[in-house]
């Protein structure tokens, strides 16, 4: 059997296949862009939902994991390190989903997460991409972080999401 990861587009490089183990088989679809928007419309709400309660219950502690986690995004940025900067891209929304204690939307999003892997790899290794979705990332951890306004951090989520969804289109 092949492996699901390295599958080949072929003729569809803008589309993403998806390997999904049911019953220790693996089955492969393709996600198109029009699904991975689809998709991250859906995540823009949940994930704005999961930074407005992690703005409000994240601890101290958390709260400087969130900025240790930015500093390590711009030194990827600043060294061109653009795969280091997608896994810690990842682990910030993980880290903000984990700290909002919506555990719903977080296996809600886990799923939702799991068809844009290719995706989310293609956007990072888009020239110019990693620094301009940068300082939508910081401005997300500022608004959960020093203001605590669970208003903001959603909207920053949300303006972060929306040129995701860009992104994906261009």
């Amino acid at each position: 059997m092949a492996d699901p990861t390295t599958a080949d587009a072929g003729p569809h490089r803008h589309d993403s296949r998806v390997a999904i183990l049911f019953g220790g088989v693996y089955r492969v679809r393709v996600v198109t862009v029009d699904e991975a928007v689809a998709i991250t419309e859906c995540r823009m709400v949940l994930e704005g939902l999961c930074a407005a309660k992690a703005a409000v219950a994240a601890s101290d502690e958390q709260l400087v994991e969130l900025t240790d986690i930015g500093t390590a995004m711009t030194k990827a940025v600043a060294d061109g390190e653009p795969l280091t900067y997608s896994d810690l891209n990842h682990e910030l929304h993980v880290r903000i989903r984990e700290f909002s204690d919506q555990r719903t939307a977080q296996q809600l999003l886990e799923r939702l997460n799991a068809q844009l892997v290719r995706h989310r790899f293609q956007l990072a290794l888009r020239p110019g991409r990693p620094q301009h979705s940068l300082n939508e990332h910081l401005t997300m951890i500022e608004a959960i972080r020093a203001r605590r306004d669970p208003q903001a951090a959603e909207t920053a989520v949300r303006a972060h999401l929306t040129s995701v969804i860009d992104a994906l289109r261009g």
